[in-house]
């Protein structure tokens, strides 16, 4: 349905505004207001702001370039109109100094009326048409803005997972992100103790402190142990939401689960302060961020299960390192135990040998010789 624009007329003769109104403009479905004065004009121009006003110079009081003074002082956005008897043209030069956007020279036909009408607003309509196209860029170009903002949030969020090893730093990361892309303006995260099954508070950013000093400690809102049983995101606000505690920080909620394997172990909490619902765009974003956090926890774990690892097979390999420079002592000292003799027999001291016996002790000696020299030559290597 088209709108009715509407003209205020400020006219006090009579056949005059006859002409005008009723012969050429409200035909055309035009919404035509007619007072007498500059007076009424001001007050009903400022009360309810018209599209048009047509005025005649020679009103009785506040002429038309009075008005046209007053309107422009209370920074009346109409364009005016101004009605002046054929002579006047002087009159006519300083309306349009004061801002007068055209002139109907009187006496005038009313298809002179419809023309300059019919002109100054379409002049008006396009103006309007570019303020409206500037309206609709500029929201945008907002809306670009926004999406990039969180799409640059997410990648962040991304990077930091796998390249931060500071819990602490990460989890700040991560909530400081969330916080952006649902335009929030406060937040927490929850994450689950495996020991007794309760939430504990792990970063936040807007708690007044008798929340926040419960850091590393459980923390009961109201909303987030129903997430915690569902396992489902939960948007909630107004008078839903005063039903829980949170409702002490805000108007507008969102919860947001944090999985592994369908298991809740954390929870992401923010809230406006306003009540301004969250979108279901902004809830997208905030489980995108959750399944972040899920894959931080889950590597946080691998890497402690690699390092738990790593330390038992160092340990092992101690031990047995300790085990062999035992076993190797012990057979450093039966060797030396060995060789002493077999010198002694092979020198003759203990009796006379035959080349048998000789030789046989001779060999025994050399492997005895090189198994003291292998296991000095580890000992050097160890």
């Amino acid at each position: 349905m088209p709108l009715i624009e509407r003209i205020l007329l400020v006219e006090n003769d009579p056949d005059i505004s006859d002409l005008i109104a009723r012969q050429a403009l409200q035909p055309l479905g035009y919404q035509v207001d007619i007072v007498a004065d500059a007076g009424s004009a001001l007050k009903r121009a400022l009360q309810t702001p018209p599209d048009l006003v047509v005025a005649n110079l020679s009103l009785p009081g506040l002429s038309g370039k009075d008005l046209l003074v007053a309107l422009t002082s209370q920074h009346s956005r109409a364009p005016l109109i101004v009605i002046a008897e054929k002579g006047k043209e002087q009159d006519v030069i300083q309306a349009f100094r004061l801002g007068a956007t055209d002139v109907l020279l009187w006496p005038a036909r009313d298809a002179e009326v419809v023309a300059t009408v019919d002109r100054v607003l379409t002049q008006v309509r396009e103006i309007h048409a570019r303020q409206r196209l500037d309206e609709q860029l500029k929201a945008a170009n907002d809306e670009l803005h926004r999406k990039v903002n969180e799409l640059t949030s997410i990648v962040a969020i991304g990077k930091a997972v796998v390249s931060l090893t500071d819990r602490r730093v990460l989890f700040e990361r991560i909530l400081a992100g969330s916080l952006q892309v649902a335009r929030a303006d406060l937040g927490w995260l929850l994450l689950r103790d495996d020991r007794d099954k309760t939430y504990v508070l792990t970063a936040q950013r807007g708690l007044p402190d008798s929340w926040g000093k419960k850091m590393g400690q459980p923390l009961d809102d109201g909303v987030s142990a129903l997430v915690a049983l569902s396992g489902e995101s939960l948007l909630i606000h107004g008078e839903a939401l005063q039903k829980f505690k949170v409702a002490a920080l805000g108007k507008s909620a969102a919860v947001s689960p944090i999985k592994v394997r369908n298991e809740v172990i954390g929870l992401l909490v923010v809230v406006r302060k306003a009540l301004k619902p969250f979108a279901q765009t902004e809830q997208t974003l905030l489980e995108a961020i959750c399944d972040y956090a899920s894959i931080s926890l889950v590597n946080e774990r691998l890497f402690h299960v690699v390092q738990q690892n790593a330390e038992a097979a160092s340990a092992g390999e101690k031990q047995k390192n300790a085990l062999l420079e035992s076993l190797r002592v012990e057979a450093q000292k039966d060797l030396d135990g060995i060789l002493y003799p077999l010198s002694l027999v092979l020198t003759g001291k203990t009796g006379s040998l035959n080349d048998e016996q000789k030789k046989a002790l001779n060999s025994a000696n050399a492997a005895a010789q090189r198994m003291s020299e292998a296991l000095k030559d580890r000992q050097g290597r160890a």
